[in-house]
């Protein structure tokens, strides 16, 4: 079984989402915030069942999608799994990877 390293900025991105649902209900953002880790604890146990991310296909990226989120990760070494980012899917995807990650 492999284990689950959330970057800096994927925690990041789950900060922002928990800061931006607290301004209505902070239970319910702490719950969303929860249910969305629970999302990527399934990749310890079965880390290919995400899709490949085709605006990234070149970097081997693959995401699972929680509501409107869309978890990306890749896989490391003997299958761990490392979460790079929590993006809402309505963002220009490509853009807001390629601004945060500075690909080229």
């Amino acid at each position: 079984m492999g284990k689950i390293k959330w970057t800096e900025k994927a925690s990041s991105h789950l900060q922002t989402i928990h800061e931006y649902i607290a301004r209505d209900s902070k239970a319910h953002a702490t719950r969303f915030i929860r249910s969305i880790i629970k999302a990527a604890i399934k990749l310890e146990t079965m880390p290919r069942i995400g899709r490949i991310v085709l605006e990234l296909k070149n970097y081997g990226f693959r995401e699972v999608i929680y509501q409107n989120y869309r978890i990306v990760y890749r896989i490391t070494g003997d299958e761990d799994v490392e979460i790079l980012a929590v993006l809402h899917a309505s963002r220009n995807f490509k853009k807001a990877f390629h601004e945060e990650w500075e690909l080229k």
